[in-house]
């Protein structure tokens, strides 16, 4: 138990720090400090330690010196690149995995993930606990797809787009003070898992790529039809 919690603390810490990004409250070169970030968040300082390693990885923070980090700057057009970039990725590999066949195996990640994202909306609400499982099974079921498809240059692709600002499966941002509008943007990206393996089950290629690419946009445009805000707008570059 004690391990789950201090995972669920970092992913807390990651998703608010993301969130503050997106919206520009730690402006593009800004020097962020454990202590003021920590305190901000009132949280102790490991957690956010880690979690600003997690957004270097993620693009979102740079390192300067020994262990100072920056808010790096970007523009929309770069985010809005890295998420083209991720749905064509991505759907290829969605494309390659229902053309060889999903085994048994696979099927039961997929499933899995589908059954737990099933349970999380069924009550029909959120709760801010619910921002780390969805992080969770999102990242299972990209990960399960483009794993499936044995293909090291599609991995590696991702793996490299992935270190640009809001590009990875794993960066949406959801805002836990507007969770009864967050709950429809999840809502629709659960639909999408569904679509996706229902291509997957059937063999429908063309379909399972064009699902694909469409999901990469779930966290940068679908925020509106919801009354929340676009991802990538307050950090960029004049």
């Amino acid at each position: 138990m004690p391990e789950k919690s201090e995972k669920n603390g970092r992913l807390n810490v990651i998703a608010s720090l993301r969130k503050l990004i997106s919206e520009g409250v730690y402006a593009p070169g800004e020097r962020l400090k454990e202590l003021h970030v920590a305190e901000r968040l009132q949280v102790s300082r490991m957690p956010v330690r880690l979690a600003f390693r997690t957004l270097e990885q993620e693009g979102l923070l740079q390192k300067t010196g020994t262990r100072g980090y920056v808010v790096r700057q970007f523009s929309e057009e770069d985010v809005l690149c890295a998420v083209e970039v991720r749905g064509a990725l991505e759907g290829l590999a969605a494309r390659r995995l229902a053309e060889q066949g999903v085994t048994e195996e696979v099927g039961a990640q997929l499933r899995d993930c589908l059954s737990r994202g099933e349970a999380l909306l069924e009550k029909g609400h959120l709760v801010k606990a619910d921002i780390e499982v969805w992080a969770t099974l999102n990242q299972e079921f990209h990960r399960a797809i483009v794993g499936a498809t044995g293909s090291r240059v599609i991995h590696d692709a991702i793996a490299r787009n992935d270190h640009l600002p809001f590009a990875s499966a794993d960066s949406i941002v959801i805002d836990d003070a507007a969770l009864d509008r967050e709950y429809g943007k999840l809502r629709m990206a659960h639909a999408q898992h569904q679509l996706v393996f229902q291509a997957l089950s059937r063999g429908e290629g063309a379909r399972a790529e064009m699902l694909m690419r469409e999901h990469a946009y779930i966290g940068l445009r679908y925020g509106t039809l919801f009354g929340l805000g676009e991802v990538g707008r307050t950090s960029e570059t004049t």
